[in-house]
């Protein structure tokens, strides 16, 4: 297959630039994965468009303000994007100036933090060190905003994108994403006691979103795509309950292509294995589906890993032929916009 066979046009004012208020207000597109299925609903109807006895396994992680804005010594202003702390200071980190950053750079952010480039990855990505006088990730939670993608067209982030921008499902021990698993967004407390009430089983999962996510595919042929390895954590009580789901003939309903490739990559042998790691699976057309039967998601952005695993679920017609009719109906796109049901 081919990227570009994974193009839509999409109209700019499709693209969402705030979310639903309240956030369990979004539009849902019901689409069936292997049968003719496709309703316009409300995403507040979840509930009974689920069986009792479905598990429905979400991503806990919780998004950093990761975007630091600067100087650097010469003068020049520099953004860092947070992607992955590798110990107490030091993280993996995309930097961006009007020149190249060499090891040594020092970038001032605010009065307390400095950013320090140590190393040169390669695509944008750098090790970095953040000096300050106490706890780094402190001074990143009071001096950063949140990363919000490019297509959300506003100078900076606003306070209140940091309830936006993170799901119910964020644990607070749970720090590391540099963008918002998104599908978790539309959850609210009312949507989850309905859950509960209609008998879904609930379990999560961890991956802290990096460039694995939202870095844009370059290879025309997907086969010559290599996704960039993400960290994720799976706890033995979610093994356990997927496994058991799996054994008893139960739908395993993943919140998210984030979920969906943890499961799928801890899963490949036909029974969730607990542990944490990093995983780069790329998922395409082929993949042998191994442990999630139903998906909550969003819609994507043209020619991404996203949209291409959504069409590896539910086939690139039928879910294209779905974008087509979510444009003509006005849902809203992207990371604020409406949900899709695939089951």
């Amino acid at each position: 297959m081919k990227l570009s066979d994974y193009h839509y046009p999409l109209p700019p004012e499709r693209i969402a630039q705030t979310p639903a208020q309240p956030r369990d207000a979004s539009r849902l597109l019901v689409l069936g994965r292997s049968a003719p299925r496709l309703e316009d609903r409300q995403f507040l109807d979840l509930p009974e468009l689920l069986a009792p006895g479905d598990l429905l396994v979400a991503n806990d992680t919780r998004v950093i303000p990761a975007r630091l804005l600067g100087r650097k010594d010469s003068g020049g202003r520099a953004e860092v994007l947070l992607l992955h702390r590798e110990s107490h200071d030091c993280w993996e980190a995309l930097v961006r100036s009007a020149k190249r950053s060499r090891p040594g750079t020092r970038i001032t952010i605010g009065e307390t933090l400095s950013v320090v480039v140590e190393e040169a990855r390669g695509d944008g990505v750098y090790g970095v060190r953040l000096e300050c006088d106490g706890d780094p990730v402190a001074a990143v939670e009071a001096l950063g905003s949140m990363p919000l993608p490019p297509y959300i067209r506003r100078d900076a982030a606003e306070p209140r994108d940091r309830e936006w921008y993170q799901t119910r499902f964020a644990a607070a021990d749970k720090h590391g994403s540099a963008a918002a698993p998104t599908a978790g967004l539309h959850f609210s407390d009312a949507v989850l006691a309905a859950l509960e009430k209609r008998g879904v089983k609930r379990a999560a999962v961890t991956l802290h979103v990096g460039l694995g996510t939202f870095l844009p595919m370059r290879a025309e042929q997907l086969d010559e795509h290599r996704m960039h390895r993400e960290w994720y954590e799976v706890p033995e009580a979610t093994a356990g309950l997927v496994n058991r789901a799996l054994d008893e003939g139960r739908r395993v309903v993943a919140v998210g292509t984030t979920t969906t490739r943890v499961l799928e990559h801890c899963g490949a042998g036909g029974r969730v294995q607990a542990g944490s790691g990093w995983t780069d699976l790329f998922i395409r057309p082929g993949h042998p589906w191994k442990v999630v039967g139903g998906m909550v998601t969003n819609f994507h952005l043209p020619e991404s890993t996203l949209l291409v695993l959504v069409a590896a679920f539910a086939g690139r017609e039928r879910v294209l032929d779905a974008y087509r009719h979510a444009v003509q109906a006005g849902y809203r796109f992207y990371s604020y916009g409406d949900a899709m049901l695939i089951v």
